[in-house]
This record gives structure tokens, sequence and C-alpha cells, in this order.
């Protein structure tokens, strides 16, 4: 039987598949599909529920992405959120203006709980807003459902034709009963039943895998990550032998992690793999000499990695597919599809023009850090590697401010480690989304011993999420700040001064660079 479907229409803003990952969180299978996708399309697809989502245009500039208005006359439920919201409204015969006063982050609004999409929540809630434009008035046939000081309809429907629409991110954390409103627009607007798991995730994936490599071979590219590694379990299963995995040591590693990467996935570890590790610390220290800027040394690191993974293939012979572990937080950052670019991940935007495979494989491209583990956790891969902190694939090369140096690197892995153990002796590992320590540019004038010294100055980083599309700072006892920053600053060589980050995200990101 096939899945029902929740259509998840993008129109370019940065949270389009985090509305995918709350449907899915209620065990509706969701995709998300560029707003060019035609009205035919749709109904093949049949799906249970529409969602129009944000975007960073103006519905009434002539540029704009706009939708056939035939789409409302389907018979299948709609929610539109923010930029979909106005949307919705412009087409059906509301007005849309710029907002006299713009609303970014959490905001107070009253809601009608008497409506379907909010039946169960509170009457005043904290959404989070993002947007210049609002809708003045509500087109014919709608109801005003929820409004703020300064924005009178954050949100309107029309009950008897299943349209709704909020000016905020339900799917957004921050937003109060945000996932009781997407459940309620799945369940009670959509009739959706809750037939998609991970466990038909894995299975599907396993087989559609199958299918297309054949008795061919792939090169699975191995970070000892969460990601790369449920990715080469996941392969392994598909494919057994026929899968190679490459795991490259480019002296960007957490302290002693390519020992430690080799001990699970090489041949004393526990799963059957060919493995090859490939230790290429000064070829990489060569290629990023003398470079500061971000994305030239995350365009660089990820251009090198595919050399060496070309390399390696050659070795083995005949390999015609990359297997990747890419997740959709590196696709949606990285701008490809309709989002603005944030940052270009190694794996995604960073892979060179030309690259020799036949065909790159992501079984992994549409999920998001918490379904991964999910996923590995399906395929029997263990908690500590399952739930093990989260990597960037440039490593340190994105924890490192400006040019990247052998010494620089010792430093930032020296202090990681500590901050490290101090947070998982104090019992706060666990608890945290991610925690690293990263090394900034800026040198200052300290003393140590009666001596003027002028060194660097190490940025703790640690945050809570589930998503890792947006994030808050973790609060970390002060008493446990002052024991890392004692511990940095007199084991660590080059380092006098020690800081603590606590930008959430937006508007940061995760990453320094």
């Amino acid at each position: 039987m096939k899945n029902e479907m929740i259509l998840v229409l993008d129109f370019g803003g940065q949270y389009n598949q985090l509305i995918a990952r709350r449907v899915r969180e209620c065990n509706v299978y969701a995709e998300v599909h560029p707003y060019t996708v035609g009205l035919d399309e749709i109904r093949e697809m049949a799906p249970s529920g529409i969602i129009f989502t944000g975007g960073p245009n103006s519905v009434y500039e002539e540029t704009s992405p706009h939708y056939d208005t035939g789409i409302f006359d389907l018979g299948i439920p709609i929610l539109g959120i923010c930029y979909g919201s106005q949307l919705m409204a412009y087409l059906l015969g509301g007005e849309v203006k710029t907002a006299p006063v713009s609303e970014y982050g959490s905001t107070q609004v009253k809601i009608n709980t008497s409506s379907k999409l909010f039946h169960g929540t509170g009457e005043d809630a904290t959404v989070w807003m993002s947007h210049t434009d609002y809708i003045a008035r509500a087109p014919e046939g709608f109801s005003v459902t929820a409004s703020s000081n300064v924005c009178p309809v954050a949100a309107m429907e029309n009950a008897d034709r299943n349209l709704y629409a909020t000016q905020f991110h339900p799917e957004v954390m921050h937003t109060t009963d945000g996932k009781k409103m997407i459940s309620n627009f799945v369940y009670t607007v959509c009739g959706c039943r809750g037939d998609w798991t991970m466990e038909s995730f894995v299975e599907t994936k396993i087989r559609e895998i199958r299918e297309k490599v054949g008795d061919k071979k792939a090169l699975c590219a191995l970070s000892g990550g969460v990601d790369s590694s449920v990715a080469a379990v996941l392969m392994s299963k598909a494919i057994g032998k026929n899968l190679t995995c490459v795991f490259v040591d480019h002296g960007l590693l957490r302290k002693n992690e390519g020992d430690e990467v080799e001990a699970v996935f090489g041949p004393e570890g526990p799963y059957e793999l060919n493995f090859v590790r490939v230790n290429a610390q000064e070829r990489f220290y060569e290629k990023l000499a003398g470079v500061e800027e971000p994305e030239q040394k995350r365009k660089i690191i990820g251009e090198e990695f595919i050399r060496v993974f070309e390399e390696e293939a050659k070795k083995i012979g005949a390999v015609d597919f990359l297997v990747q572990g890419t997740i959709y937080p590196d696709v949606i950052e990285s701008g490809l599809g309709k989002s603005a670019v944030i940052k270009s991940h190694h794996n995604v935007g960073g892979l060179p023009d030309c690259v020799d495979f036949k065909e790159i494989i992501e079984p992994l491209r549409l999920l998001f850090k918490d379904e991964v583990r999910k996923a590995g956790t399906e395929l029997g891969i263990p908690a500590y590697l399952v739930q093990r902190q989260p990597f960037p694939g440039p490593g340190l090369g994105v924890r490192i401010v400006g040019e990247v140096t052998a010494e620089k690197v010792r430093i930032v892995q020296d202090a990681d480690r500590i901050f490290r153990d101090e947070l998982e002796s104090a019992g706060l590992g666990g608890q945290r989304g991610q925690y690293f320590a990263a090394l900034t540019n800026m040198r200052s004038v300290g003393v140590m011993g009666d001596f003027r010294t002028y060194d660097y100055a190490v940025v703790l980083r640690s945050v809570d999420t589930s998503d890792f599309m947006t994030a808050a700072c973790s609060e970390i006892p002060f008493a446990v700040l002052q024991k890392c920053m004692n511990r940095i600053i007199n084991e660590v060589k080059g380092v006098n001064r020690v800081l603590f980050d606590l930008t959430s995200k937006p508007p940061g990101t995760i990453e320094l660079e």
C-alpha cells in the first residue's frame, strides 16, 4: 500500500525541509518539491495535504514565485506558512502590504482555539515571526484566527475549503505548540493515519540501493561521524562486499580521532567492511596554506576529498558510485534548490564541477540529524556511535578562523579535548546538541608568570538543538566554564584568552565558518 503523503511546496525559505521533518514526526511521509511542480503532477502524486513554505520574496512583486490558483480547487487541504500565507491571501483576493513594523523572532499572539488548526493549544502563544510584509486584509470567506499587536492577520482560515494559513512559523521549535499545530493539520484537517516510520524508510532505501547499484562497486566517503557511519552501514546491508569505505585523515580531525575511527570500522572493528585509511594531512595543509576566506577553504577541502577518493577508486578498479553521508541541513545551507546560500558543505556545494564517478549516492539526503540517528538505531548500530557528537566534513578547517596551519590544529585539538572532557565529567555532555572549541584569528596581550604574552583566543561553543536548523546557546554552569578556562590557558600552549559564544542559530550558524 502506498504511504500517505504531505506535499511541501518550496518557495525558497530556510525552514522548508524542517516543515517536512515536523510532518514526519507525526509518522506521515512528506516530500519537498519546488513551487514549479505542475498541477497535473500534483494530481498524480495525490497528496493528503499541501503546505506552502516561507520565502524571501514579496508576493506583490512581478518576479516573485506564484502558483496557479487552480491548486485551491483540487479539494486538497492547504496550509500556508509565512510567505505561503501571504501568497494564499494574495491569490484569493486579499491584500498584502509592507508591514509598518517588521516582526523577527519570538512574538506574542492571541489565538482562536476553536479553529481545527489550533485545537488543544493555548490562547496566548509565543510564536516565531520572520516577515517584513503582512496580510492587511484577509480574502473573502476567510476568518482571522490569530493576531499580534502589529500583525492583524497572524493566522486565517476558510474551514469550508480546508484552507489554513499562519504568518508565523509553527515548524520552528520556538513556536509554542507548533508541533501540535502541524499535527492538527496533518491528522484533523487532512485525515492522515500516520503510516510512515524509520523502519519503513530503511527497508525502502535498502531496496532502492540494491536496484540502483546491482553488482557494481561503490566507494563510501567515511569520516567516522554519525552521518557517514549510518550511510556506510546502510550501504553495507544493501550491497555487502561491493562497498569499500575510504577514510581520509585530512589532519583536521579531533584529537586521536583518526585512530578511533579505524578501531571501529577497520579490520579489528565489529563491521565486515572493506576499509581503507588514507593519511593525507600534509596534502591538505599545503592546499590550505595562505587561505583565509571560509568558502574558499570549504571548497578546497571538498575538492581535495574528491581527488583522494578518485585516486583510491582507481586502485580498487571499476567503481561507479561515490557514497556520501549528506543530510538535508547540508543541502539547504549550500543553497541547492531554491533557498539562499549560507555556506557550502564539502560534500554538497563544495563539490568540484568535474567528478570522476558515474553517480553520487546520498541515501540520507532527505533526513535530519535526529532522523539519521533513528535510522542508525534501526540498522543496529551501537548507541555510542549513533549518539556521537556531530562533526563537520571540513573538520577543524571551519573551526579555525583564518589560515589553517598544523600549529593551529594542535591548539584547537587540545582545547577541544579539555572542553569536552570537562563537560562530560560534569555530566553535561549528553544533554547538549553539539559542543566544541574553536580558534579565533584574534591575538591579544596577556600576562603569564609575570611575562607578557601575545597569544590566541579560543572560543567555546555549546548549543541545544534537535534538528540543527535552529539552535540555542546552552546554559553551562559558570564554575564549569571557569574550570575549562583555567585548564585551557594552563595546558594549551599558544592560548591566553578563552571566550564563550552565546549566539543562537539564527542569526549565527553552529560552526564559526
